[in-house]
């Protein structure tokens, strides 16, 4: 839709253009049907066109002055007039409301000048609130519970049952950071931790100072 158009501007648009539509339609109708009444304009002060008996046999008559008739005046029909006049009365009111508005646009048309399109990963399922903490150096190189070697640096975490490969967005909700991993490991296997990031994505949020902290948790599509 069209910014500033409200449903009833965009309604009332409709109709105008479906009534544009009609009377065009009417009018091609109408137009071969009923003849036109030409009347050929004479103007009493205007001298009459030459004739052969008019002007001397030395001089020759032009042929375009000759052969063409002389300028028809085109009357329109009365009933094309009349049903125009009354199309017309009927569309004035709602000029102040037409302003600015596309008649081609549809009505669940989105304005791109304003649409911000979604940011981030779709989420597939919430998992809430958790706190969680992360692991790095001592493990760097070990192999993990799905038997990859374990990179400190990856963006991959510990949990103790999504499955293996499973996407996680962690939010930060101090700061507002946010980062995804890859489930690849088993933990963490101390009371009242939901999951154990990996230390590059602990950086990547913030949480290295604090060594834990309570994050929101979101399954995420790849």
């Amino acid at each position: 839709m069209h910014p500033n158009c409200s449903s009833e501007q965009h309604a009332a648009l409709s109709a105008y253009a479906r009534g544009a539509m009609e009377f065009c339609w009417r009018l091609a109708v109408m137009v071969p049907l009923t003849f036109p009444t030409i009347a050929y304009a004479q103007d009493a002060s205007a001298p009459p066109p030459p004739t052969a008996q008019s002007i001397p046999a030395t001089q020759s008559i032009p042929a375009t002055q000759a052969n063409s008739p002389p300028e028809p005046t085109i009357t329109p029909s009365l009933e094309a007039a009349s049903f125009a006049a009354a199309f017309e009365g009927a569309v004035e009111p709602l000029a102040a409301q037409l302003v600015d508005i596309d008649p081609l646009m549809p009505v669940d048309a989105v304005n791109l000048d304003s649409f911000e399109p979604p940011r981030g990963a779709r989420v597939i399922r919430s998992l809430g609130l958790g706190v969680a903490s992360y692991y790095g150096r001592r493990f760097h190189g070990r192999l993990t519970a799905n038997g990859e070697r374990f990179d400190m640096n990856a963006m991959t975490a510990a949990h103790k049952t999504l499955p293996f490969g499973t996407y996680v967005r962690v939010i930060n909700p101090v700061n507002g950071r946010m980062v995804t991993v890859r489930i690849n490991d088993r933990g963490p296997f101390i009371q009242g931790r939901e999951i154990d990031l990996s230390r590059g994505a602990a950086e990547r949020i913030g949480m290295i100072q604090s060594g834990h902290l309570r994050v929101q948790l979101d399954i995420v599509a790849p």
